[in-house]
């Protein structure tokens, strides 16, 4: 592919995305309207004089279609608030944006802060008051017990926010807000909320409405003055990583509020694609969002890009996010600190000359000047913006990193320059020392939540009582009375086994209750193709944070298995471990032993000729969901869409269906004798399950007409362009487990498993053949639509 790209802006933000997008090589060419004195010498890119007039941005649009632009890239949020993003998608051009109606999270603080009340996402207390209720919002400030900030809710070039002194002051403020319009019609709407202490820090994060990938928290300067004093300004200069933002805070910071916010988004009709720009207070009870931006944060992005590592294709990152693909790329940090520090016109924030010309001396070789206020004026490099220069450097340590860049700054020279020498002094400033005891809970780890976890699931677990355990939990080891079971001869049988990426649908659906059924079943089906009685199982849990309502879901869903395979719960491991796992996040795993006698093990004399019965599955079982994922979300479907295969679930409800246990069904006829040989067809479906259980020198065939392909497989076959060699190596494409019978048998085995379960189909699907090797007949058969097949099909 070669990109040819247009981004929208004029600062430093811009240029510093220029600068990236410039060393892909997806990318040809790139244009920024109106860009500056930096872009305008970037290589692979031009600046463009067009006028960005809402709300049809009618002349860049024309000019973006003339000259093939695949893709637009916005920098400021007036134009994402305007809806741009709608004028290049109606013209097929895809945007890294997100649509009007999802950038309202920007466009009105009121919004955003009723959906962050809607999703239970951590922030301010507070209360929106329209124009008109300005004596309700002067007697909320009077009467609400703690002291305000006033936010003016519409968009207001970053000057919007008032953060008064007294009760009078917030009086007076909103006075100026709400009747003065000192705001104009941003403030047609006020945000009255609780004023939050703690260290700040901004957290940028990619997403493509599903997937979300937060970028190392920053911090910014807002204050024009060293110390953190004087005028508020648009920022003075930013580092990142910030080091108060500890994996800790990252981890809750994604589940708390980055996660819900995406999730919440999609599932209200305006999924976000873009880049995510949430500004957080670090507060004594965690951090809590202040507000959300829907692009790019500037100077944020200037120390960002140079974090990024060399094999970051930025490019490649923001056409997957536009095309809903982001886990796609990867996204991978350099080690090390960067900075970036403003240089600014005199007189700013407030009034400020320009066409002062800026003269730029030789710096040093790790150091980027990216442009945020300049022009040129024939050929000459001026001043055009009160922010001027962003003087921005990487390395190893942050001290290194601030000392490129002041020397850097001692180079560059323009009439009335103006900068902090102090950005980053939060990071450098010696830690305090803390006076107070650590505990467990504190590095992460709840006791607490482990015992509430255990007394909860008690009762499920008694329920899988059996003859040689008596099922209560809480001891070192779990014990089991073999001879209490009275077999003569027994052996053994162990396994273990896990659920997979199966694990990702249930965490992103919500849905715990039926994994644990997988992951019983995937073990206790592997002990039945031995021939063997499960007795006992076992289940580790491992999480980041121990959550008990979902974890006592998921063990409610591992005790319903036990009870379907006749096996006892007999102990388990739950372990809670802070940064081993995104919070959120739990990984499962099961070990079962199971008996039979020594003369019944199985596979037992297989020979050339013997039926392979088919038992039908419940769907997909528990294998190949990382093609499963992959294939649903190129078909834009969401966990909660109606299912397309089956109108009575939604997709995440049918992908979760539970693998089917069949000890219950088989496990009697295995006990007579009458089966030679089982294959449980999991990961390498067909393909590599059966061969397993047949003796050397010996192979079979499956015939697929003989069976009716279920709904899901023919979906997923058809929308993910599947071969059906690669469905039958992958999936288990409707036939759960394969018994093998002697033909003289096979009407005896039909009868006993048909007596067991009428409901499972069973079916006729192969033999054994004197050749090594398994050859799948008929896989034509899945290609046609089940109507045209019904003749063809052998159901038994």
């Amino acid at each position: 592919m070669s990109a040819r790209v247009l981004v929208l802006g004029s600062g430093g933000r811009e240029h510093a995305l220029v600068w990236k997008l410039a060393q892909s090589p997806l990318v040809n060419h790139i244009y920024v309207c109106p860009g500056n004195g930096g872009t305008a010498n970037t290589p692979k890119t031009e600046n463009l004089d067009l006028p960005l007039v809402a709300p049809h941005y009618q002349q860049v649009v024309k000019f973006a279609v003339q000259n093939d632009i695949n893709l637009v890239l916005p920098g400021p949020e007036e134009p994402l608030v305007l809806g741009v993003e709608k004028s290049f998608r109606k013209v097929g051009i895809p945007v890294f944006g997100p649509t009007a109606l999802a950038a309202r999270m920007e466009g009105s603080k009121a919004f955003s802060k009723a959906f962050m009340d809607r999703h239970a996402i951590p922030t301010a207390k507070f209360r929106t008051f329209s124009s008109s209720q300005v004596e309700e919002a002067i007697e909320y400030v009077r009467t609400c017990g703690y002291r305000t900030v006033l936010k003016a809710s519409g968009l207001a070039a970053g000057k919007g926010v008032l953060i008064p002194e007294t009760t009078e002051e917030a009086v007076e403020g909103l006075r100026q807000i709400m009747v003065a319009n000192a705001f104009g019609a941003a403030g047609n709407e006020v945000v009255v909320e609780e004023l939050l202490h703690g260290p700040e820090i901004s957290v940028l994060a990619f997403s493509d409405g599903y997937t979300i990938v937060p970028l190392p928290a920053a911090q910014d300067h807002k204050r024009i003055g060293e110390g953190d004093t004087g005028l508020n300004t648009g920022g003075m200069g930013a580092y990142a990583p910030a080091p108060v933002a500890t994996p800790a805070i990252m981890d809750r910071i994604m589940k708390e509020t980055l996660r819900p916010t995406i999730d919440g988004m999609r599932k209200e009709g305006f999924p976000f694609v873009g880049l995510l720009f949430v500004g957080f207070m670090l507060t004594d009870s965690g951090p809590k969002a202040l507000e959300y931006n829907v692009r790019f944060g500037d100077p944020e992005t200037e120390a960002l890009v140079l974090l990024l590592s060399d094999d970051v294709d930025l490019a490649a990152v923001l056409l997957a996010c536009a095309e809903r693909r982001l886990d796609s790329v990867q996204i991978s940090i350099r080690p090390g600190f960067a900075v970036s520090v403003i240089l600014v016109s005199g007189g700013y924030p407030g009034s400020y000359t320009k066409g002062e010309r800026i003269d730029i001396g030789e710096i040093p070789s790790d150091v980027v000047v990216f442009h945020c206020g300049t022009a040129l004026n024939g050929g000459e490099l001026v001043t055009s913006g009160g922010r001027v220069l962003a003087v921005t450097a990487a390395a190893p340590s942050l001290e290194e990193a601030l000392a490129s860049v002041y020397a850097a700054v001692d180079k560059i020279s323009f009439a009335g320059k103006v900068y902090r020498r102090d950005i980053a002094h939060r990071a450098l400033a010696p830690a305090k020392t803390s006076s107070k005891c650590l505990t467990y809970e504190q590095a992460g780890v709840s006791v607490d939540a482990g015992n509430s976890l255990v007394e909860s699931i008690k009762p499920y677990v008694r329920a899988t009582k059996r003859v040689g355990s008596d099922a209560e939990i809480g001891g070192f080891g779990g014990i089991f009375d073999l001879k209490a079971v009275g077999y003569k001869d027994p052996l053994l049988v162990s396994g273990t086994d896990g659920v997979g990426t199966k694990l990702r649908i249930a965490i992103e659906a919500g849905i715990h209750s039926l994994v644990g059924i997988d992951l019983v079943a995937m073990s206790v089906n592997d002990l039945l193709v031995q021939g063997a009685e499960p007795l006992y199982f076992l289940d580790y849990y491992g999480c980041s944070k121990l959550d008990v309502p979902v974890a006592t879901d998921v063990v409610k869903g591992i005790t319903d298995g036990c009870q379907q395979a006749g096996c006892v719960l007999i102990g388990g491991e739950t372990a809670e471990m802070p940064g081993m796992y995104l919070d959120g996040d739990y990984d499962l795993a099961g070990f079962a032993v199971g008996v039979v006698e020594r003369e019944l093990v199985l596979p037992r004399n297989i020979i050339e000729g013997d039926v392979l019965l088919g038992v039908a599955s419940s769907g997909l079982h528990s294998n190949g969901f990382s093609l499963v994922r992959k294939i649903i979300s190129l078909t834009g479907l969401t966990h909660s869409s109606p299912c397309p295969w089956d109108a009575t679930k939604t997709v995440g409800k049918s992908l979760l269906e539970p693998t089917r246990i069949y000890i219950k069904q088989v496990l009697p006829t295995a006990k007579k004798g009458l089966i030679k040989g089982m294959s449980h067809i999991t990961g390498g479906g067909f393909i590599e399950n059966i061969p397993r259980v047949l003796p050397k020198g010996l192979g079979c065939y499956v015939d697929a007409s003989t069976w009716e392909l279920p709904p899901v497989f023919q979906y997923l076959m058809k929308e993910g362009g599947v071969a059906p060699l690669e469905m039958a190596r992958t999936f288990n494409m409707g036939i759960g487990l394969v018994v093998i019978v002697g033909k003289e048998e096979c009407e005896n085995v039909l009868n006993a498993l048909r007596a067991e379960d009428l409901g499972v189909p069973l079916y006729k699907i192969g033999e054994v053949t004197g050749t090594s090797g398994l050859e799948m007949r008929n896989l034509e058969h899945w290609g046609r639509s089940n109507n045209d097949n019904v003749e063809d099909k052998t159901l038994i």
